[in-house]
């Protein structure tokens, strides 16, 4: 695999990477214009950082990455949220990362890497911009394989469903078959973590550290149960806005998880208890999950490291960190899928 390098586009905290990386492909370099990204992305991944707007940089700079690498693999995860489900709030033809595939393309056009992978929310394949984005790889000459596909069955313990794209100047390539038919549980990602209550930290672990409750919302937990809805509860704790017509469609919020499903898909708010089903699932430890517990979900090694010490615990920040990765469950997977790819094509 020594002639081989990746460059990872909107790396992101390293969730992809990582997944490279413990599948014995090489990344050389991961570029995002979040510089809260730096830290967790070199901490973890023998990789260089590169803080820039995707749209500011050069075929010429992407192809000086390689080196000297033979055979090149172009990644990357466009941030989401213009095709995301939760994006009512987005002009679609005006946001600015609307054009961020496009960007993708230019990229891919001019440097023209032997294998490119994408990444993104299933919304996207009924979308203008993929189909143009596939277009552009097909009139390259590359093969390419797109498919939502679910996470779960891929080691990852959520129930994410995400768009996978492959392409190759070399030949048919796919994504490989599922790895887990039988879905990881709650129960075995995180069920041996330390207990705690809302506001609460492990003394050994600065992410596993949970967001405080009001008065409140630390009955309305206590009125909770797994697999359960804010319906459950008395009527004295049920918001107003969850009384009104379009809020009695909502009832996943304020929930907590089951230990022995799946997890919902993580968020950049899944450390909220009122934000989605992210309430913790032992009935015993009232407050949502952890910021350790969302990144194992998302299948971070329990180790991962996203701050250097206690200070710098962001709710906010290391929740859009952990939310907006990819899996590295389905990282590795893809990785897989590319290492075969390239074995059968006689370039690895």
């Amino acid at each position: 695999m020594e002639k081989l390098a990746c460059v990872d586009l909107f790396c992101g905290a390293g969730g992809l990477t990582h997944g490279f990386v413990k599948e014995g492909l090489p990344v050389v370099a991961g570029i995002d214009m979040d510089p809260a990204c730096r830290y967790p992305y070199e901490a973890n991944n023998n990789a260089r950082f590169i803080e820039a707007d995707i749209a500011s940089v050069k075929p010429k700079e992407l192809l000086a990455l390689y080196q000297e690498a033979s055979v090149r693999i172009l990644a990357g995860c466009a941030p989401c949220q213009p095709f995301s489900s939760y994006a009512q709030r987005y002009d679609e033809k005006r946001d600015g990362k609307w054009s961020l595939l496009y960007e993708f393309a230019r990229l891919a056009k001019g440097a023209k890497p032997d294998v490119i992978t994408m990444e993104n929310v299933p919304k996207l394949i009924r979308h203008e911009v993929f189909l143009d984005f596939v277009a552009t790889l097909e009139g390259l000459g590359y093969k390419t394989w797109f498919k939502v596909v679910d996470s779960t069955y891929y080691g990852v313990p959520q129930t994410r469903k995400r768009l996978v794209m492959l392409a190759s100047r070399h030949g048919e390539i796919c994504l490989e078959e599922p790895t887990h038919p039988i879905p990881k549980t709650l129960r075995q990602a995180i069920g041996r973590l330390m207990p705690l209550q809302a506001g609460e930290a492990s003394p050994r672990d600065p992410m596993h550290v949970a967001a405080t409750l009001t008065p409140l919302n630390l009955k309305r937990i206590k009125a909770s149960r797994p697999g359960g809805t804010w319906r459950d509860w008395p009527k004295s704790l049920v918001a107003d806005c969850h009384k009104t017509e379009q809020g009695k469609s909502f009832p996943s919020v304020y929930g907590r998880m089951e230990w022995d499903k799946p997890a919902p898909t993580m968020t950049t708010q899944c450390y909220g208890f009122g934000n989605g089903r992210f309430g913790h699932p032992d009935e015993g430890q009232h407050r949502a999950i952890s910021l350790r517990e969302a990144a194992i979900i998302q299948s971070f090694p329990k180790d991962y490291k996203f701050v250097r010490n206690r200070d710098d615990i962001n709710f906010r920040v290391l929740g859009r960190l952990i939310g907006n990765a990819v899996p590295v469950g389905l990282g590795r997977a893809i990785a897989r899928s590319i290492r075969g790819h390239l074995v059968e094509c006689g370039l690895a």
